[in-house]
């Protein structure tokens, strides 16, 4: 049980220094592609998370799926204001008359 408490804990502290040195090094004109790719992630994230929080497990996987929602939530509101964002900074300004 500990093994496995461990070697989720060294797993995702990995991930988590990958996943920023990945998003550091790409450049700015492929931010738009990949936070749409990273939505589309957090969709299937959001549908996990309902059925973890759903699945009658007890009420330490019900809170905890419970959390898993909101915060894949909020990842997915965050992706599209980003997106959003960055598709305004490649239109076109309106020309004076």
């Amino acid at each position: 049980m500990a093994e496995t408490l461990i070697a989720g804990i060294v797993v995702f502290v990995l991930a988590t220094f990958l996943g920023v040195e990945l998003i550091n090094r790409v450049p700015a004109t492929l931010h738009t592609p990949l936070m749409s790719g990273a939505n589309a992630i957090s969709g299937i994230t959001v549908v996990g998370a309902i059925i973890v929080a759903g699945s009658g497990l007890g009420w330490i996987s019900n809170v905890l799926g419970f959390l898993a929602v909101v915060f894949a939530m909020m990842n997915v509101a965050g992706g599209y204001v980003v997106t959003d964002r960055m598709l305004q900074m490649f239109k076109r300004k309106p020309e004076a008359k």
